[in-house]
């Protein structure tokens, strides 16, 4: 029997020391973190949920785009016409962000990808006035229009660094991240109608005038809020 208490009693010290050791040890911390971040740049509007997977390290995931359209931004010499051009972007991405150094959290190393499941531009060149061609006249009509258009659909590797803290360390903060995604190749079409339907002959040279045009800065402005 006296072994018995004995046991017990130790059994007892063993948790009470093992809780009191957790209490002081202090809190890692990023872990268990949680925050919701709106966020604002170069790549749009969006959101993200944070997650702090361990010290040091968290995740993020979410979702941003950015619609965008302007008109008569470009003039054709001896061309008269009205133009539209148009910017759609919108992806899903993860990211991860590292602290590399324990007294410097402001600075992160930023990784990840992102899923483009819209990214193309777009003009449309409608004609106006009329034109001489030999004994001829020709009216907007007659011309018919063109429309160009590029994509960048498809996976999107991301790097960058990030400035500020991850966590707000009461309930907001502000940081920002600035890197650049790495597009797919470009893929463009060209349609016209009337006398312009010749011009989808253009698209193999826009292709390859475009092929290098394949990185997306990244400049973002997020507001963090803390939910756990």
């Amino acid at each position: 029997m006296k072994l018995l208490y004995t046991g017990i009693l130790a059994l007892m010290l063993s948790a009470a020391s093992t809780a009191l050791i957790a209490q002081t040890q202090p809190k890692l911390p990023f872990q268990n973190n949680m925050s919701v971040q709106l966020a604002a740049g170069t790549q749009g509007v969006g959101a993200d949920l944070r997650y702090g997977v361990v010290d040091r390290l968290s995740v993020r995931g979410g979702a941003s785009f950015v619609p965008m359209r302007v008109n008569n931004v470009f003039s054709f010499s001896g061309f008269q016409s009205t133009n539209n051009a148009s910017v759609k972007f919108s992806n899903v991405h993860l990211l991860a962000d590292y602290v590399p150094f324990n007294k410097a959290r402001g600075f992160r190393v930023v990784g990840g990808a992102a899923y483009l499941y819209q990214a193309k531009g777009g003009i449309e060149v409608l004609p106006t006035g009329t034109y001489n061609v030999g004994n001829y006249q020709l009216t907007s009509q007659d011309l018919g229009q063109l429309n160009i258009d590029v994509s960048w659909k498809g996976v999107a590797p991301y790097l960058g660094i990030g400035l500020f803290k991850s966590f707000p360390q009461r309930w907001f903060n502000v940081n920002l991240d600035l890197g650049t995604y790495y597009l797919s190749q470009p893929r463009s079409t060209v349609v016209g109608t009337k006398m312009l339907s010749e011009n989808y002959q253009m698209a193999p040279q826009l292709n390859a005038n475009l092929k290098n045009y394949r990185w997306l800065p990244v400049m973002q402005l997020n507001f963090n809020f803390k939910i756990k």
